[in-house]
Formats: structure tokens, sequence, C-alpha cells
């Protein structure tokens, strides 16, 4: 309906505006006409038009281009380190196809509720974690508090991460320049200690990994971090499927295609039950990059058109698409040359190199791997670095160009302690003899971030005293495509939080419990300790107000 209005010395004659407007933005305008102020409450839907009076253009929050777009920056936000080496050498480690069945159960029944939630939370509120908890809670509510988790959160897992993006870098141009080539096991282990003694080689690429990384971002959300990410995410996959179908033509490689595929549940009572359930449950928690709030800025990003069951079931299977074509590559490879696919970490950096250094051909087919491997490490960075702009956009008002100039340098300083951990400071080994800097970060990030964030997000989109049920399932199933079932309530309200507690403090135990007793029994309490605090926030009952 057209609508007419005179504001004497501030509308122009003649004038007219195509923005569509709502009654429910006459009050907050009306406010700031009589205070000269924002009126600011989170309790209004509605937005003061006072810049469309002016003349001006309101300030809309930025959207994906398209639908794929929405998918592949997700997915790339998911696809990580985690995927492409972690996979793999678990996989090895824990019997090969019978760990990916049970790991497969517990992703659609553990990982993708969570990335539903934080995309429920992003959608409906179109806020960052910065303001997303307090647009969204009830009055009274104290689930604003856990949004520190996420803000610091962002910044503890970059602190390490662009590091380690700068040693995928680093490994790309050493392969691509075939200076790991024809080199032998002791040269390559020699390599890769002297990279990490020199602290100038190892902060050229930390600083090459977040400048690229906040220069696609300042791009903006279209024209940046979509259009690179889609570009990057294709030619991820692209390189995947070469690599996979090389490797599986190598002498030998249907060894490990057996070994990947075929289940062995022999292998499964081998290393316990117990044991292979649980890593194949954390698994599946930690692969989608669940639990910080890394998605749910994109989440806010998107449009109402489809329900978010589909678009999350779509990213789970990307994700899970790059993690099987990682133990593709990587296995068959190891059993072709006769390497432990369960070799732990250093299959990334010390095994696989000396498998491609004795391939016919290594440098191009090691320089594709890293440049693959570099695009999963960076479509992470750009995520996270989204979240942080977008953190510093909402609150603080600062424009998306001045928030990564602050952040540049921010981020250097904040990710050198990491850098030196591995040489000058190397003396500091806080989490017990032979560890570093990164490390203690990691842990603080993987072992207490990432769940206790999991666990906020289920508790605030089913308890009543944070967003509630109904508004979440209402939320998910806004929009075309398959309905999350209601039915549901009782496993998210109840069976979901113990799970992720589960996986907290089991995560405390194992990285604990070989340090004696007494540092056990300590840090064991400090888990409970943090636990508590949550579940003080979630079960608070917000007084009521007597009239």
């Amino acid at each position: 309906m057209p609508l007419a209005i005179y504001y004497p010395g501030v509308t122009k004659k003649g004038s007219v505006c195509q923005t569509p407007v709502q009654a429910l933005d006459f009050f907050p305008t009306f406010m700031e006409i009589a205070t000269g102020k924002k009126y600011k409450n989170k309790e209004l839907d509605g937005e003061s038009i006072m810049p469309l009076l002016k003349g001006k253009k309101m300030k809309e929050r930025e959207k994906f281009g398209s639908r794929l777009g929405f998918i592949l920056v997700s997915a790339g936000c998911a696809v990580g380190l985690g995927n492409v080496w972690k996979f793999p050498y678990i996989c090895g480690e824990y019997g090969g196809a019978a760990f990916i069945l049970i790991y497969l159960v517990f992703l659609v029944i553990l990982g993708l509720p969570i990335l539903l939630c934080e995309f429920a939370v992003g959608r409906a509120s179109q806020k960052s974690m910065a303001q997303a908890y307090e647009k969204l809670e009830q009055k009274g509510s104290r689930f604003h508090h856990m949004k520190w988790l996420s803000i610091v959160g962002f910044y503890m897992l970059m602190m390490f991460y662009t590091m380690v993006a700068g040693w995928i870098l680093y490994y790309a141009y050493r392969s691509l320049t075939g200076q790991l080539h024809g080199l032998d096991s002791s040269a390559i282990q020699n390599a890769f200690d002297t990279m990490q003694s020199s602290p100038q080689t190892m902060m050229f690429w930390n600083v090459l990994a977040i400048l690229v990384s906040f220069f696609v971002c300042a791009l903006g959300l279209q024209n940046g971090i979509e259009k690179i990410t889609k570009v990057m995410m294709s030619v991820l996959i692209l390189i995947m499927i070469i690599l996979a179908v090389h490797s599986l033509l190598s002498p030998g490689a249907m060894k490990g295609v057996a070994f990947y595929l075929i289940p062995d549940f022999s292998s499964v009572a081998e290393n316990g039950i117990g044991n292979t359930i649980f890593a194949a449950m954390s698994h599946a928690f930690f692969t989608l990059s669940v639990g910080m709030g890394n998605m749910e800025i994109f989440g806010s990003y998107l449009g109402k058109e489809r329900g978010l069951l589909g678009e999350g079931t779509r990213i789970m299977c990307v994700d899970t698409f790059v993690a099987l074509m990682a133990g593709f590559i990587i296995i068959p490879a190891c059993f072709s040359f006769g390497v432990e696919p369960g070799a732990g970490p250093s299959l990334l950096f010390l095994t696989l190199p000396n498998v491609f250094s004795n391939m016919p051909g290594g440098s191009i087919w090691a320089g594709m791997f890293f440049v693959f491997m570099a695009f999963a490490a960076l479509s992470t960075v750009i995520a996270v670095f989204e979240s942080i702009i977008s953190y510093y956009m909402d609150t603080l008002g600062w424009s998306r160009k001045k928030t990564v100039l602050v952040n540049i340098p921010l981020m250097t300083v904040l990710s050198t302690p990491a850098v030196l951990g591995y040489n000058i400071w190397k003396w500091f080994q806080p989490m017990g003899a032979g560890s570093s800097i990164m490390d203690l970060e990691d842990f603080l990030v993987s072992y207490n971030i990432l769940p206790l964030g999991g666990l906020v997000f289920v508790l605030f989109c089913t308890r009543k005293n944070g967003w509630g049920w109904h508004a979440f399932c209402d939320e998910v199933n806004q929009g075309e495509g398959k309905k999350f079932p209601l039915w549901l309530r009782g496993y998210m309200t109840y069976v979901l939080p113990l799970i992720i507690v589960v996986i907290y403090l089991k995560g405390y135990y194992d990285t604990f419990v070989g340090m004696g007793i007494k540092t056990l029994v300590l840090w064991m309490a400090f888990a409970l300790l943090l636990l508590a605090g949550i579940f003080s926030v979630a079960f608070h009952k917000p007084k009521v107000q007597k009239k």
C-alpha cells in the first residue's frame, strides 16, 4: 500500500522511495525523531526509517547470491585439515570401513542437529554471534553471556590455524618447485624440522595466509567470499578426484581399497568397541566445525526460501565426500608404498611427502596435493575471519574495510606465540614434555570451546528460557524441502546434550590421564566447573516482575 510522509525540513517535495516499510517501523522512527538518537530495543521487530526520509538507503544485511554459494561456502568452512589428514589416519588406526560405518551414523545423529541449531539461530536473528542470543532469547535470560565463548574461540582458533595454513602454503610452494622430490625419509624429516626452527620462514607464510584470507573477506560476501570460495571448492574437489584416481592406479593400491571399503569388525574388537565408537563420535562432532558459531554467520546471510534440514544435509554430504575422497588418496598410496595409514598427524608433512618423492612425476602430484590442502585450510580461515569481521560490524558499526585493516596486525600479533613455540619459545611446554604453545591453544579450542559452544547452542534451541523448541523448529522448517521431525524433541533436549557432555569429559580424561592422578583430578574438576557454569545459565529462571 502506498504511503505518503511529510516531515518539514527533512523530506523533499516530489521525492519517491521504492523501499517497502511496515507499520512496525513507525515506533522506532518516532522515537528517533523525539530523542535525536537511534532507538535500540531488542524486543522490537521494526526499524527506524529515518535514512529513507533523508533520501538515503537503509543499511541492509548482505545475502548470498546463490544457493550453491551458500552450500559451498558453508562446506568450505566445515572442510578443514581435520577432514583431510585426520579422517584417513583415524580410519587407519581404527580399522578402515568398520570405523566409517559407525562414523556416518554419529554424523547424522550428532553433527547434523547441532549444525541446524547454528543455521537456525543465524537465519532467525540476522545477526552475528555478537548479537544473536540477545535478539532471540527470552526476557531475563542469561544466554547472551555465552557469546564470549564464540568470540574468544574465533581468535583462539586463528592463533594457530593460520600458522598451520602457512605450513601448507610453504609445502605447496616447495612441492611445485621440486624441492622435496627425490629426498629420502631423513631429508624430508630434516626439511620439516628446519621449517619449524626458523621463525622467519614460519612467520612469512603465516602472515601470507592471514593477508590472503582477509583480502578475500575485504571484497565482501558475494564478490569476495562467495565467488572465490566457490572457485576454491570446485578446484579442490576436481584435484581430489584426479589424485584419488592416480592413487587407485598405483601398484598394490587395491589392498588399501579393501581395507578402506570392506568392514573388518575384528579390528574394531582389537582396538576396543568403546574406543572405536568414541573416536567415531568425536570426529563426527568436530568434522562439521560446529559449536563455535562459524556456521551461524552463514545462516544469517541466508534467505528463508528453503528449509534448513535439506541445506544442512547437503553441506554434511559435501563435507563427508571430501573426507572419504581424502581417504581414497591417502590410504591406497600408503598401502602401495608400504606406509602405515594410521601414522598420526605426521602423515601429512612427513609420510606423504616421502611417498610423493618416490613417485614418477612426484613434484606434480605433491604440488597438486598441497594446493588442495591449502584450499581446504584457507576456506576455513576465510570463514572464521568473516565471523570476526561481522562481530565488529554488528557491534561497533565499523565498515568491512576498517575491520579488516584493524584485524590484520591484531591477528599477526596473536598468532606469533604459536610460531615462536616451535623455536625461540620451544622451552615452554604447557601440556607436558614435547608439547608446544599450539597444543595448548588447540586444547582450549577443540576440547573446551567447541563442545561447550555446541552444548550451549543445543540448550538455547530447546530450553524455554533460551529460544525454545517450537521457535527453533519453526525456523528450521520455514521454506521448501524436507521438514525437521518434531518428535525428536526428547532426543534434542536430553540425549544430545548428554552425548556432548560425555565427549567433553572423555576428551579431558584422555588428555590428562597419563600425567598423574593429581593432575587428572585438578583438570577434571576444572572441566566440571565450566559445565556447571553452562548449566547455571541454561537452567536460570528469569524473575517475574510484579506489577
